[in-house]
């Protein structure tokens, strides 16, 4: 019996291989140019063409879609660096090419490539079991973010279900992607790769907004500060808010933030002068873009950042770099200017001088008694679009949050206000440690970059919504993703180097 089982298993393993050179012969061999491959294209071609004089131009459309989106499919799933690259550049570009083809669904293709990836995680995962990840204090935290997101679907004080399936696809599937980045980014090579990239999307963003500030808007951006309400929010005292390829102006600032602080914290790294001047010429344009957003909040989180960076690499070069910030803040501050930008940032540090953000405080003690009796929040989605849209006559639709720690204490409650800013505080911890622990000096320089950052969103929080929209939602777990991947590949080449040679 044992001997006809084994027959068996060798005459299907040998039609396996025959199958297998058969196709690998018919489309990588011969490509196609042969009659098979004249069978198939023919039958592509009389099924494209019935498609399209049936659906027309939709058809065709779909047709191309179907030949892109299936390689691409398989690319994501099978080469995740390859996807975590299109993720990262796609959550930079989507609000821009929004704004040009505004009924094509971005945001969409942006949960389904989230979603291959995480696929891809778990497939990856059962043939070579690693879940350290999910053991470490950050990934242990945003496990039980994500878990107390999601049993926020029985809240009883919630108004819609509906707002919860629409909202749980920001905190659950986007927070998810700090194991996708930690897990995939094995070198520091890849790592590399990222940062430029990176830097260069912030580059186009920020030049970008220098052509709305010099040359103007255009078409489709025009129709869109049409609308009264975006115009009461932009246009301030005569002189128009920039908000570049982002959505808004405080996701355009807060990303020019963190562009400048991650080259700022470069310039006393491990790099050659030629670098650190281009990298100095970056943060300069970084910074004079940012000012263009008008968005006050984020002004104070450059000298916020520039603080825990004094503090952890506190040296001679720090201390001189420190006091010419210091000076250069102080004239910027208080020196009398005409320019429109420079006196909303100089606006920034009198807040009690400034009406929205009186108006904020207003709401906040507003808000404090519902967030006192209700310990779990009124549910994802209460408030902001998903709130006005699923239940408008609601006591939360209207509210308007204006900060992202409030957002949270309003639909989540103290319990999750009180986890996304243990989230808040862990990520630091692990940063700072790391950065004294690691020895190479250029992953030091990275993971400091990446703490300095992760601080300033943190306190951006408060004042705005720092990390809900496109890119920061995604580049945030990046940041944090690579606090955790500095210290492992550091302790790879600690082990290398103290292993003996054969």
């Amino acid at each position: 019996m044992k001997d006809i089982i084994l027959t068996l298993d060798k005459k299907t393993a040998r039609n396996d291989q025959k199958s297998a050179s058969y196709f690998r012969r018919i489309f990588l061999v011969e490509k196609l140019r042969n009659t098979e491959g004249l069978i198939l294209l023919s039958l592509f071609a009389l099924l494209s063409s019935l498609v399209i004089y049936s659906q027309g131009l939709t058809g065709g459309i779909l047709m191309l879609v179907v030949m892109m989106g299936l390689p691409a499919v398989f690319a994501i799933v099978r080469f995740p660096k390859f996807g975590i690259l299109i993720t990262l550049i796609s959550a930079y570009l989507l609000m821009w090419i929004y704004g040009m083809v505004a009924s094509f669904p971005l945001g969409t293709v942006m949960d389904g490539i989230q979603a291959l990836l995480i696929l891809g995680f778990f497939i990856s995962q059962k043939q070579k079991p690693d879940w350290s990840l999910f053991k470490q204090p950050v990934g242990i935290i945003i496990l039980i973010w994500v878990g107390y997101n999601i049993l926020q679907l029985g809240n009883p004080a919630a108004e819609s279900r509906m707002a919860w399936v629409y909202t749980i696809r920001a905190v659950a599937v986007i927070t998810l992607m700090y194991f996708i980045f930690s897990h995939n980014i094995r070198t520091v090579s890849f790592l590399k790769i990222i940062l430029k990239i990176w830097l260069a999307l912030a580059l186009f963003g920020a030049l970008y907004a220098f052509k709305q500030e010099y040359i103007g808007f255009s078409t489709s951006e025009l129709k869109t500060l049409e609308d009264p309400r975006v115009r009461a929010l932009y246009f301030i005292n005569g002189h128009w808010r920039k908000f570049s390829i982002f959505s808004d102006p405080v996701a355009f600032s807060y990303n020019m933030v963190a562009a400048a602080l991650f080259c700022i914290t470069m310039l006393f790294s491990h790099l050659k002068r030629p670098k650190k001047i281009i990298l100095a010429v970056m943060a300069l344009i970084f910074l004079q873009a940012m000012l263009f957003s008008g968005t006050r909040g984020a002004y104070v989180l450059v000298p916020a950042g520039l603080l825990l960076l004094i503090v952890l690499k506190l040296n001679k070069n720090m201390m001189i770099f420190s006091l010419v910030a210091a000076a250069c803040m102080v004239l910027l501050i208080f020196t009398p200017t005409s320019s429109p930008s420079i006196k909303r940032f100089q606006s920034a540090f009198r807040p009690s001088e400034d009406a929205s953000f009186n108006v904020r405080k207003q709401n906040q003690k507003r808000i404090q008694p519902y967030i006192q009796t209700h310990p779990f929040g009124g549910g994802l989605g209460a408030t902001g679009v998903w709130g006005t849209r699923f239940s408008p006559n609601s006591f939360l639709a209207n509210f308007p949050p204006d900060s992202g720690y409030v957002r949270v204490a309003v639909e989540t409650g103290s319990v999750g206000l009180l986890l996304i800013c243990t989230l808040m505080v862990v990520i630091l911890i692990t940063g700072i440690n790391s950065f004294f622990s690691i020895k190479d000096p250029e992953l030091r320089s990275y993971c400091l970059a990446m703490s300095v950052i992760i601080f300033a969103y943190a306190i951006g929080n408060y004042p705005q919504e720092a990390i809900v929209q496109f890119p920061s939602n995604i580049y945030f777990y990046l940041f944090a993703a690579l606090i955790t991947v500095t210290k492992r590949l550091d302790l790879e080449r600690q082990n290398e180097l103290q292993s003996p040679n054969p």
